[in-house]
């Protein structure tokens, strides 16, 4: 007889959970040690409900994986990895992606806003010829080659395996909260205009709303970074 694993638990917030065949699920037994598991859809006991009423990123499928006394065979144990090594161990890769991905946002409601600035007429000029306006988008194109520099350099690292998570950590938590603050201010040099749906600022500042959370939320990175250079564990 096959030997088997019951699972149970749920866990929200899982990217294409409404139709993956296939969940790479991290879970603890009795004794507190960490397994990584495949569960297969169509498993009795396991289903993946769908998420509604999102407001970010809603083009995005998200739903729920929920195990109620699922039978998984003992050959779908993955045999490699035991703790949180597995499963932090992929974050720090997805977390430099993040960094990249959120100054794209960035570099498109700057590039945006410029544009608009560009061509709206205000008190017979373009308001680009305006101090503030001009402040706004001298601080969006600084901050953002300041955050290609520092995700570049990063990149640099990683290729000779000298990167740390740390680092990392820095990385996605600067980009986000200047990606965040640039859409912010590009989508008030739009005016009204900037919350309609014919720029994409207002739909970057929802979606820029779930990446400043999830891989690790804003204050988790600051307190890594902040542990990092101290030696001090603020976590608990």
């Amino acid at each position: 007889m096959q030997e088997t694993i019951i699972l149970n638990g749920a866990k929200m917030w899982i990217s294409n959970a409404p139709f993956a065949q296939v969940a790479v699920v991290w879970a603890k037994d009795e004794a507190g040690e960490v397994h990584g598991l495949i569960v297969e859809r169509g498993m009795e006991g396991f289903s993946t409900p769908t998420t509604h009423g999102k407001w970010s990123l809603r083009a995005s499928a998200t739903g729920e994986l929920v195990f109620d006394n699922v039978k998984v065979p003992k050959k779908n144990m993955l045999p490699n990895v035991k703790g949180m090594k597995g499963p932090l161990g992929c974050l720090t890769k997805a977390r430099y992606g993040i960094a990249w991905g959120v100054i794209g946002a960035a570099m498109d409601c700057y590039d945006t806003a410029l544009r608009y600035s560009q061509e709206r007429i205000q008190f017979g000029k373009p308001i680009g010829a305006f101090q503030l306006q001009q402040k706004k988008l001298a601080e969006m194109i600084t901050e953002i080659t300041k955050a290609q520099l520092l995700n570049w350099r990063l990149g640099v690292l990683m290729n000779e395996g000298k990167v740390t998570p740390q680092q990392v950590s820095m990385a996605k938590r600067n980009s986000c909260e200047i990606a965040t603050n640039i859409c912010r201010d590009a989508r008030q040099i739009l005016g009204g205009m900037g919350i309609t749906g014919e720029y994409p600022v207002m739909r970057h500042m929802m979606n820029l709303e779930s990446v400043i959370t999830y891989e690790g939320t804003h204050d988790i990175h600051l307190l890594i970074t902040g542990m990092d250079i101290t030696g001090f564990n603020a976590f608990k």
